[in-house]
């Protein structure tokens, strides 16, 4: 089966706690604290993985999780980091947020990862907490939770040559006959449901990727006939083989209707080269057919061959043309690249949002924000020095003056993520 869109949850793991601990040894009364840290919680990383080309096993599994890092011990003994969970993924995945719709990555290489949640923070220890006017630290962090999102997975196949058409054209016949490739053939239309794809030996130094696109149809720009499931397919290719049915009773407007389709779902799709291979000239009477159509190509800037993708007349010379416009699309890419590449965005990390909203709820008021809740999260409210720490991140992040200032009122409960409160002033 395949399958070229997916959504899945992803979770990274939970960082290990950092321990309250003091060294206790005969003739050591006061060895001081050695709680050790927390190890760090696994990261989840997508990876293009060789010889996958569908994203089908995300039909059948939609959650990871990621290892939680181990906890730390006393004797200063640091929790075991987790192993990062690697997310396998065939080459052309584009990854998105799920609910924001942005692009995380274009992942086309074999062996390129993509970070897409990070692991949390192990918690540090009370040794960490030592100071030389607190020397018997009780406060230790809890591990930083992981990350969590929805993401949304689409694959574009990576193929130098796409080959288009009305259905029925002949599109998996000319795959058929000049690769190994094996879809589904008979003399009806929308036999091809999903992409095929092919390797074309031209000679010992060239090879090809052809993929076979399934018909398109007019309206397939708006997704009629489910056009934009193999529209997607063609923006990734550097050449196009136009496939026109030589029988059909009009070639130039099954012509124009594609290409208009193209233009209409991406505009670069009209730029890139295209030879039209005008097939069925087995039958009698559609070779006569092709002086005309020839001219009228040539006026409109397209260069083609007439063949049959059945007998394999012309198939040879079809595909050598092929390679001659994939070479001098390769060299223009290159180009392009030399040029663009002092314009490279590059990421840079802009501190963490320590933002929050206030929103009033019926039990009382609920606090907001990645970094307060984080906090809340990694706090030992056990430990009478955790609490106060948290107490003066209130502060300091200005949550007990916004408080005030939308009327808080002594014994209300104020909700910051799973924790509830009792407001003290």
């Amino acid at each position: 089966m395949f399958l070229d869109q997916a959504v899945i949850r992803v979770k990274s793991g939970k960082g290990g706690d950092g321990v309250v601990h003091f060294r206790r040894e005969k003739y050591v009364p006061r060895g001081g604290p050695d709680g050790g840290d927390g190890g760090n919680g696994g990261d989840v990383i997508l990876e293009v993985k060789r010889g996958l080309n569908t994203l089908t096993p995300f039909k059948y599994q939609k959650e990871f999780q990621a290892a939680q890092g181990g906890n730390g011990a006393g004797g200063n003994c640091t929790g075991k980091s987790a192993a990062p969970l690697i997310i396998p993924v065939p080459a052309g995945t584009m990854v998105y947020d799920a609910e924001t719709d942005q692009l995380l990555g274009d992942l086309v290489e074999e062996g390129q990862q993509l970070l897409v949640c990070r692991g949390g923070r192990g918690g540090r220890g009370n040794t960490r907490f030592a100071t030389a006017r607190n020397q018997v630290p009780r406060i230790a962090e809890k591990g930083e939770p992981g990350e969590e999102r929805l993401l949304r997975l689409e694959l574009k196949l990576i193929a130098d040559v796409g080959i288009v058409g009305l259905p029925n054209a002949g599109k998996s016949t000319l795959l058929a006959k000049v690769t190994r490739a094996n879809p589904k053939i008979a003399p009806y239309p929308f036999t091809t449901l999903t992409p095929n794809l092919g390797v074309c030996e031209v000679d010992e130094d060239t090879t090809m990727v052809l993929a076979d696109i399934p018909g398109l149809i007019e309206g397939a720009h708006r997704g009629v006939g489910l056009g934009h499931d193999f529209l997607r397919h063609i923006q990734r290719t550097r050449v196009l083989i136009h496939v026109l049915d030589g029988s059909a009773e009009d070639p130039l407007t099954d012509f124009s209707q594609i290409n208009s389709e193209l233009a209409l779902f991406d505009p670069a799709l009209k730029e890139k080269p295209q030879l039209v291979a005008f097939n069925k000239i087995d039958i009698p009477g559609v070779r006569e057919r092709w002086e005309n159509v020839q001219a009228e190509l040539k006026r409109k800037g397209y260069s083609g061959l007439p063949i049959s993708a059945l007998t394999g007349e012309n198939i040879r010379a079809l595909m050598f043309q092929t390679a001659g416009l994939l070479k001098e699309a390769l060299a223009k890419q290159a180009e392009a690249a030399i040029l663009e590449e002092d314009n490279i965005p590059v990421y840079r990390y802009m501190g963490e949002d320590k933002g929050f909203q206030i929103k009033r709820e019926d039990k009382g008021w609920r606090i907001e924000g990645k970094a307060i809740e984080r906090a809340a999260a990694m706090t030992y409210w056990e430990y009478d020095q955790s609490v106060r720490r948290f107490q003066r991140l209130l502060e300091k992040l200005g949550v007990d003056d916004a408080l005030r200032a939308r009327g808080i009122q002594a014994g209300q409960t104020v909700f910051i993520g799973d924790f509830e409160f009792e407001w003290e002033d």
